[in-house]
């Protein structure tokens, strides 16, 4: 059985997106290809098992292994050596991409204490969506009780296409709620 969150695009969006930009060929309507979750330790040269939480709630959110980032250069001023871990970071592609992005809109973001919409200018001029989380406690899947610290995340969401006004078009019927647009209902019929 599909995602909910994929049906609604085949159903709803897809034929939106058509008629909105009059794309004759349904191969140009925008789509999603790939969800990438990224989180930067900047104590974990110092505390490895501060690493370890973040690599295991990663994969609570995610339901997939992260893979851990390793430093490029060395820097002397952040006592960083070439090869330390400095953080984790997973890329959800298919149906997990599909349900990651459901409780994304549907849970995660309502949980968000004094959320007025995302912003619209978070795109890199690429078709591509980036939005910042500061908490990651803000997913249900996450027991605060044992959470170690406190962290954010980057969540970058590509597209196929390469203009940014079909990406937010996209994401708007998708259901992202962006400031100033009121966001779509999944699985609701008018």
């Amino acid at each position: 059985m599909d995602p909910r969150l994929k049906n609604h695009y085949d159903n709803h969006v897809r034929p939106a997106l058509q008629q909105e930009f009059g794309f004759a060929n349904p191969h140009q309507v925008p789509g999603l290809i790939k969800v990438v979750l990224n989180v930067g330790v900047g104590d974990a040269p110092k505390d490895q098992k501060l690493l370890e939480s973040v690599v295991d709630e990663l994969g609570i959110i995610s339901g997939q292994k992260p893979l851990v980032n390793r430093a490029r250069k060395s820097v002397s001023n952040f006592n960083l050596r070439e090869g330390m871990p400095i953080g984790a970071s997973v890329t959800l592609r298919r149906s997990k991409m599909w349900y990651f992005l459901d409780r994304l809109i549907s849970t995660a973001i309502p949980r968000v204490r004094d959320f007025r919409g995302l912003r619209t200018r978070s795109f890199d001029g690429r078709g591509n969506y980036t939005m910042g989380v500061r908490e990651q406690i803000i997913f249900p899947e996450i027991d605060y009780d044992n959470v170690r610290k406190i962290h954010g995340m980057d969540i970058t969401v590509v597209t196929s296409t390469d203009k940014d006004d079909e990406g937010f078009a996209l994401l708007r019927e998708l259901g992202f709620p962006f400031r100033g647009h009121v966001p779509v209902q999944i699985g609701v019929t008018v």
